[in-house]
């Protein structure tokens, strides 16, 4: 909104200001009103349970169906669907608690929002394909169904018809949550079913297709819970690095990075050569060569179980390496980047219990498993308690970081999409227009309280140096020159000041002794004044015909007349002629009685006072009145020529208290009054 303002020069910077602003906020209102502003990443609530049979682990709360069934599920970082543990997961061989050591199960026949999946129309039983090649298996009973994420009552988000899986394999004996954005096709012919994570985006419940996750364990700061950011990361979970690693063309195994190294506290090396592992919270094993496992075996005393598939710690073993804690580093690196980050795993990490079905009761186990090929090359949920990983999958990149072990609030950083994504909705990565405005608004107050500061100094200035001129007048002397006539040549060097006959604009302006500012003079450009020239007759030296003298009226309408000469050669009733007439034929007269043309007794003659205000040749008429080209008139003393000589001196102030008017041969002329000093025309 502009303001109206007087024109003055210090008011142009204001104006300039308000100019720019509006400019700006309407450059930025139309930069980012086409783009909404994006919704906040969404931070998935853990369970507060530790779950599994091969852990414990760090799970999270889901709820499925309406009305909703609580299950706790598990993180998948490759599985693009959801699945729950069926009332079929649990049987009569089973403990009693089975359905509560599972993490709850969900019965799709009591859901009212359950649609079964009719790809196929001779099943719903589809096989799970996770980590096959690793050789898990297992069945799921796919369809439809809403889902939930968190606790009920305070669930962050919700969606409708999303794909869920009944399970009832112990192979994965929790349930998963994926956070893949990949598509699920269920037969050749059929389209593509999204995954939860792209409906998320394309709903626009999430900034981006991306998510900050670690598992969480429960030997740090007496257990760290699990933490999922959906759409963003929380930094105060991990120690930022430059780590940065594009995604493998292999879709399926997009996650990959390459182990440089594995040390035993940096001592012993448990790698022979760099390998490519796939990153997988799926499953809880790290999957490596044969011989790096053998060097494992060597170092932690681990026994490898046929039956169980799994290495076996002994008691002794276990309360050895306890006390020992040793710890194991990962070194990963790219071919794409020379950066290298390390991961380095306390002996804890790996000191997980195994439970039934795995076992009979419970077991102490070292989770690592032999590779059969490359391609079966994994780093599982263990790597997960102390690795923190990001994955963008609109700019197709990952990077892997050191958990952080301090206590320390949450701080939810938002992933914004790149300019080019197609994958959702277009968010503005910039500030919203609220907050742009407040900071506009800001810098703009800022700068004008600047502004406001630098002109009340230059005023102080101004003031204090007005101030300094009052406190130390100049002396009459000094006035004089300072003040010199325009008709005379310019000071010379060395004077207070050097003022020549030039336009009053040109010249510098000083305060009067009143404090009133100094106007300048007229243009100077008259013939300067001749004197008169008493000796022959009232004719000036310069040529000019009428004479003129200051007298003062008995009236204010005849303060100031002017003598002169009669044209018609006779003077009028009490006047008295002169002994020689004119040289044209006209005679001198004046007044025998009242107010006298010449001088009274004591006066100063017009002459006498010619140093201070010039001849009245050079005296400039306007319409308004006549002005003296000249100083200050305060500076002297005129004597009133009346009638009564015992008429004390008047000192002049303004010359707006003063009529002069002309004693010219018509009487009727009207008589002018001079409005002002300096201001005359």
């Amino acid at each position: 909104m502009l303001v109206n303002l007087k024109c003055q020069w210090h008011t142009l910077p204001l104006l300039l200001i308000i100019v720019i602003q509006q400019a700006a906020a309407m450059i930025l209102a139309e930069r980012i009103e086409p783009r909404s502003t994006a919704p906040a990443p969404i931070s998935v609530t853990p369970s507060q349970d530790w779950d599994g049979n091969d852990g414990p682990w760090s799970s999270f709360a889901v709820q499925i169906g309406n009305p909703p069934q609580s299950v706790r599920l598990l993180i998948s970082t490759k599985l693009a669907q959801t699945w729950a543990v069926a009332p079929e997961g649990c049987g009569s061989g089973d403990p009693t608690n089975c359905a509560q050591l599972r993490g709850g199960e969900y019965n799709y026949d009591t859901s009212s929002t359950w649609v079964p999946n009719l790809a196929n129309a001779s099943t719903q039983i589809y096989y799970l394909m996770l980590e096959s090649n690793l050789g898990y298996d297992g069945l799921g009973r796919y369809g439809f169904d809403d889902i939930t994420l968190g606790f009920q009552g305070g669930g962050e988000v919700t969606l409708k018809n999303q794909t869920v899986a009944g399970i009832a394999t112990k192979e994965y004996y929790m349930g998963l949550f994926g956070l893949s954005p990949s598509a699920t096709n269920f037969s050749s012919s059929g389209a593509s079913v999204p995954s939860f994570m792209e409906n998320l985006r394309s709903q626009g419940k999430i900034p981006s297709l991306s998510w900050g996750y670690t598992a969480g364990n429960q030997y740090r700061l007496d257990q760290v819970f699990g933490s999922l950011t959906l759409g963003g990361y929380d930094s105060s979970r991990f120690i930022p690095n430059d780590f940065s690693i594009p995604f493998a063309p292999d879709f399926d195994k997009d996650l990959t990075v390459q182990i440089d190294n594995i040390s035993l506290d940096e001592d012993l090396i448990l790698l022979e050569s760099p390998i490519t592992a796939f990153l997988d919270s799926s499953i809880p094993y790290i999957y490596l060569p044969a011989s790096a496992c053998a060097l494992f075996e060597s170092a932690f005393g681990l026994t490898w179980d046929e039956t169980a598939q799994i290495y076996l710690v002994n008691t002794t073993q276990h309360i050895l390496l306890q006390t020992q804690n040793p710890n194991v580093t990962f070194t990963l690196g790219s071919d794409s980047s020379t950066s290298k980050v390390n991961i380095t795993l306390p002996y804890a990490a790996f000191d997980l219990t195994a439970s039934t079905p795995l076992v009979d009761g419970t077991a102490n186990y070292f989770p690592l498993k032999q590779a059969n090929d490359s391609t079966q090359y994994t780093l599982g949920r263990t790597f997960f308690q102390e690795a923190y990983i990001i994955a963008d999958f609109e700019r197709k990149t990952f990077s892997v970081s050191q958990c952080k072990w301090v206590e320390a609030p949450q701080n939810i950083v938002t992933i914004y999409p790149p300019a080019n994504s197609t994958l959702g909705p277009a968010f503005s990565t910039s500030l919203p227009k609220e907050k742009i405005e407040i900071i506009a608004g800001i810098a703009t107050g800022a700068f004008l309280a600047i502004l406001c500061a630098f002109l009340v100094w230059l005023y102080w200035l101004r003031h204090q140096r007005t101030a300094l001129k009052l406190t130390n007048p100049p002396t009459p002397r000094e006035m004089q020159v300072l003040y010199n006539k325009p008709e005379l040549e310019c000071s010379p060097a060395g004077t207070i000041a050097t003022i020549c006959e030039v336009e009053s604009g040109k010249v510098e302006r000083v305060a009067e002794v009143d404090g009133r500012m100094w106007r300048g003079e007229m243009p100077a450009r008259e013939e300067v004044a001749a004197e008169m020239d008493a000796k022959t007759k009232p004719v000036e030296i310069g040529g000019r015909e009428q004479r003129w003298s200051w007298t003062r009226g008995d009236s204010r309408a005849s303060r100031f007349r002017f003598g002169g000469k009669r044209d018609g050669g006779e003077c009028e009733k009490g006047e008295d002629e002169k002994e020689s007439e004119m040289s044209d034929g006209s005679v001198e007269c004046e007044k025998s009685e009242g107010n006298v043309v010449g001088p009274a007794e004591g006066e100063e003659t017009l002459s006498s006072l010619s140093s201070g205000m010039g001849s009245f040749a050079n005296w400039n008429v306007g319409p308004d009145g006549f002005v003296p080209a000249m100083g200050n008139l305060e500076d002297y003393i005129v004597s009133p020529q009346v009638e009564n000589p015992e008429v004390p001196e008047r000192r002049i102030g303004n010359l707006e208290d003063y009529i002069v008017s002309p004693q010219v041969a018509s009487p009727e002329s009207p008589e002018l009054r001079m409005n002002g000093f300096g201001n005359r025309f």
